[in-house]
């Protein structure tokens, strides 16, 4: 099936110029046009058309996987909630006493990976251990990427640290390129770094619609 996304801009890579009213065109798990959406829906009459508000970029990634995943316990809400509370913990000592199984690891980096994708992230980079992590990460559609150099202190937030919001894109929006995207309910690209991730109002990788703000 054919599905048309578009939104008020479209930011199609770095360094890119911005497209108002721009579209990406999705066969399968493949971007097969790019460009102004009524160019795009005139020859594709056909296809299912999803509109979002804001700005339509490549998904973002996030590096420090092995710390954000297999360092870091995210309490299930609501039912540690109560006795945890709901930020996530880290460090050796905390995360002792929990004294956390395989099994408890892998449903909390299924709870990561959602808050990942609910802020446009597609790709997470790092080396991980634990099979009940590296399943829940596979599983949640994210892509697993070797570990590669980072600024500061991994963060959920894929904006963190970046001097510019196109620092974090994953790709680009080209045709014949994997179907990985975001959109952010924002006025502009500018606003992007500066309102930050939590606008994410939707995110699609290999094709498929893995968030959409309720």
């Amino acid at each position: 099936m054919l599905t048309l996304h578009t939104a008020d801009v479209l930011l199609s890579g770095p360094g890119r110029t911005p497209l108002p009213a721009g579209a990406v065109l999705v066969e399968g798990d493949r971007i097969a046009r790019v460009g102004p959406y009524e160019e795009l829906a005139a020859a594709w009459p056909h296809a299912r058309v999803r509109r979002w508000p804001g700005v339509l970029t490549p998904g973002l990634l996030v590096r420090g996987a092995d710390v954000l995943l297999e360092r870091t316990y995210y309490p299930d809400d609501p039912y540690e909630t109560a006795e945890l509370g709901a930020d996530p913990i880290g460090g050796a000592e905390a995360l002792d006493a929990l004294g956390l199984t395989e099994s408890r690891w892998g449903n909390s980096a299924r709870r990561a990976t959602q808050k990942l994708l609910a802020r446009g992230v597609v790709a997470v980079a790092g080396k991980l251990t634990v099979p009940a992590v590296r399943t829940a990460v596979v599983r949640s559609g994210l892509t697993l990427l070797p570990p590669a150099p980072a600024a500061g202190t991994p963060s959920l937030d894929p904006f963190a640290g970046r001097a510019s919001a196109e620092e974090a894109f994953h790709g680009v929006l080209d045709e014949g390129a994997p179907a990985r995207f975001a959109v952010f309910a924002v006025a502009g690209p500018a606003e992007l770094l500066a309102q930050g991730a939590t606008t994410c109002v939707a995110t699609v990788t290999g094709g498929r619609l893995l968030h959409r703000r309720r």
